[in-house]
C-alpha cells in the first residue's frame, strides 16, 4: 500500500483522513500470469494501481497471431479499460497480465464516494486521468510521427526491461509491424 501512497503523494499532498478513507476502499488482487482479467464485452469495475508485474491491453481475434496489442502497463502505473469504467459500458478490448500481476484495485461505485467525500479525491481522479490520456496520446503520435524501428528503439530505450518480460509477439503488434518485419528490425540493430 505505500507504493500508492507514494506515487498518490507525488500528485497532491492528501490528508491522513482522506487517506484513511481511499486506503479503506482498496482491494488487493494478484492476477496469475497470462490471465485475462477483463475480456471484451464486460464492463470495466475497476481501476487499479500496479504493485508488481506487467499487464497489456490487446484487441482478441480468432486468430491469435491476430490479437492486436496496443498498450502495457507497468509497476507504479495505474490500469483500467479506463473508457469502459467511465462509460460504465462494455469493453472493445481485454486486459491480461503478461506476469503475475499484484494490483490494489478500487470499483467504480467506491472511486465514487471518494470523489464525494473527500478533499483530495476529485483532484487525485483529474490528475490520474490526464496521466491516462497523455500516455496514450504519445503512442497516438508516435504511431503516426516514428517509423516502427523508431517505435522499437524508443520503447525499449525507456522499458529496457520489456526485452526479459514481454513476447516478441506483443511488441511486434503494438509497434504495428509483422513479426517478421520485427526480427529484420532487430537484425539491423
Amino acid at each position: 500500500m505505500q507504493q500508492i501512497k507514494a506515487h498518490l503523494d507525488q500528485i497532491a499532498t492528501i490528508s491522513d483522513l482522506d487517506w484513511d478513507f481511499f486506503y479503506s476502499k482498496l482491494q488487493r488482487r494478484v492476477i496469475k500470469k497470462k490471465a485475462v482479467f477483463l475480456k471484451i464485452n464486460e464492463i470495466e469495475n475497476h481501476i487499479s494501481f500496479i504493485e508488481s508485474g506487467v499487464v497489456r491491453l490487446f484487441i482478441p481475434k480468432e486468430d491469435p497471431e491476430k490479437e492486436i496489442t496496443f498498450g502495457f502497463s507497468f509497476k507504479n502505473q495505474f490500469i483500467s479499460a479506463y473508457d469502459s469504467f467511465l462509460t460504465q459500458k462494455p469493453s472493445a478490448y481485454q486486459l491480461q497480465a503478461l506476469t503475475e500481476t499484484t494490483i490494489l484495485s478500487i470499483t467504480y461505485a467506491d472511486l465514487q464516494e471518494v470523489y464525494q467525500k473527500t478533499q483530495i479525491g476529485n483532484l487525485i481522479g483529474r490528475l490520474t486521468a490526464e496521466r491516462l490520456f497523455l500516455i496514450k496520446s504519445k503512442r497516438e503520435q508516435n504511431l503516426l510521427n516514428l517509423s516502427a524501428e523508431e517505435r522499437y528503439l524508443k520503447l525499449f530505450k525507456e522499458r529496457p526491461e520489456l526485452l526479459q518480460v514481454i513476447p516478441l509477439k506483443y511488441i511486434s503488434s503494438y509497434i504495428g509491424v509483422t513479426a517478421q518485419a520485427l526480427s529484420r528490425i532487430r537484425k539491423r540493430i
